[in-house]
């Protein structure tokens, strides 16, 4: 795939790129819905004959239109939706920056200036996609903008459970620690990457060595707890349960941020500075305070096996819905 990073005005023409299907959007954690748009998109191409584009924005149109409403944090930052929109089989990826200038835009400019100065045959978004100033563009009116000069598919609502498939519902739902239902919404596990840095190393003093993260963007961390997580090493996987939290049976003050330790199965390796993806797949329980170190080992022995239990579980599972 192809990434070209646009800022307005540009000055590209559409000689420059091939004809191609695009698919527009945020695309904020790539979820289901938005697969949904971009799989449509890269469809609609074989069926054409042409390349897919996917057209993106950054930052999050909020930070411009709704100064201070941003999402805190986001679902995948740039880099890794950037690596999943290539995993889709997407030819070309359009990041374009979201500045005032940009929003400005007439919706009939943004059609000249960013789809048929692309060399895009076809469009396809979600059926409330807007753009232009003010958001006057929508799927609805696309075609009275393009005066027939592009095709466009605007594709429905994806629901579970009767609701939107969305980015802010996910962003709920990994604030509420359901990574679970996350992972259902997303159509895989929620993720998070970062590198294994120095702790208080008070772990491997009571048997249950961990490795600290620092995360490498500005991802949502679930809610303080005990999570059931595998977690990805240079290429290999391991199952483990992943602590956030303040650990309050060691401190009587609160630190100033949670900390994300990780206590992989199986696994007796050096790996300080090495980059970790933690996948998170069931929340175990709540952080606690215990009444002593004695009292945490034992938990966190029952934490173990509960992990241990789900995997197994998980991948008889798994096996099970192969086979039929």
């Amino acid at each position: 795939m192809k990434t070209i990073h646009i800022s307005h005005p540009h000055d590209l023409k559409r000689e420059d790129f091939p004809k191609s299907v695009m698919a527009l959007g945020y695309f904020d954690g790539v979820h289901l819905g938005h697969q949904q748009v971009i799989l449509t998109a890269k469809n609609t191409a074989g069926r054409e004959g042409v390349k897919t584009s996917v057209m993106t924005f950054h930052p999050h149109p909020s930070a411009v239109l709704k100064k201070g409403r941003e999402p805190k944090d986001l679902i995948t930052p740039l880099s890794e939706k950037v690596n999943i929109i290539e995993e889709l089989g997407a030819d070309f990826l359009y990041i374009v920056e979201f500045s005032p200038e940009f929003a400005s835009l007439a919706p009939e400019d943004f059609i000249d200036q960013y789809i048929l100065g692309f060399n895009v045959s076809h469009v396809v978004a979600g059926f409330d996609f807007t753009f232009g100033k003010f958001g006057k563009g929508t799927m609805g009116n696309f075609q009275e903008y393009a005066k027939g000069r592009v095709k466009s598919t605007a594709v429905e609502k994806y629901s579970d459970q009767d609701q939107k498939v969305s980015s802010t519902r996910i962003r709920s739902v990994l604030g509420a620690g359901d990574v679970e239902y996350a992972a259902e919404l997303l159509g895989r596990p929620y993720y998070v990457k970062g590198v294994v840095i120095h702790g208080d190393k008070r772990g491997r003093t009571i048997g249950f060595p961990t490795a600290n993260i620092g995360l490498s963007g500005t991802y949502i961390v679930p809610p303080t707890g005990v999570y059931a997580v595998k977690a990805e090493i240079a290429g290999s996987s391991f199952n483990g349960v992943c602590n956030v939290g303040y650990k309050p049976t060691f401190y009587e003050q609160r630190p100033g941020q949670p900390s994300i330790e990780v206590n992989l199965f199986d696994f007796n390796r050096e790996i300080y500075g090495s980059e970790m993806k933690i996948e998170w797949y069931k929340r175990l329980r709540s952080e606690k305070k215990f009444g002593s170190v004695d009292e945490l080992v034992e938990q966190i022995s029952k934490d173990k096996a509960e992990a241990i239990r789900f995997f197994k579980e998980r991948k008889a599972a798994e096996y099970f819905k192969n086979m039929y």
